[in-house]
């Protein structure tokens, strides 16, 4: 495993997906329960827990992809107080707001090189 590789992955993973899986998070599961710390700590997880995964565990195809998405939905369930199927939506949106947001940024020529994430 490659610490220089994790270590920017997780910080450009917290950057860029807290806000976007906060802003979904609070138009979904509500505002009291979706707070920016919260999202924070699913970006940090999330990154952390399946660069491990991967690295021990990469040649699982399809399997791997399905375990992959459920440790994300679990962490958004747990941290944002929400069941399977809304957690379900909040990843959906979330995915929504980041190609908005990609798009836009790779329009104004700020963001090229993030399409290749």
């Amino acid at each position: 495993m490659d610490w220089v590789a994790l270590t920017i992955n997780v910080v450009l993973n917290v950057v860029i997906l807290s806000p976007v899986l906060w802003l979904s998070g609070r138009w979904l599961a509500g505002s009291d329960k979706a707070k920016f710390a919260d999202a924070i700590w699913i970006a940090l997880l999330g990154t952390i827990i399946i660069a491990i995964f991967g690295a021990f565990l990469p040649t699982l195809g399809i399997v791997g992809v399905a375990i992959t998405l459920i440790i994300w939905l679990a962490l958004i369930r747990h941290f944002f107080d929400c069941g399977w199927l809304k957690a379900f939506a909040i990843s959906i949106v979330a995915v929504i707001i980041l190609v908005i947001v990609i798009v836009a940024l790779a329009l104004a020529g700020l963001a090229v090189g993030i399409l290749w994430f």
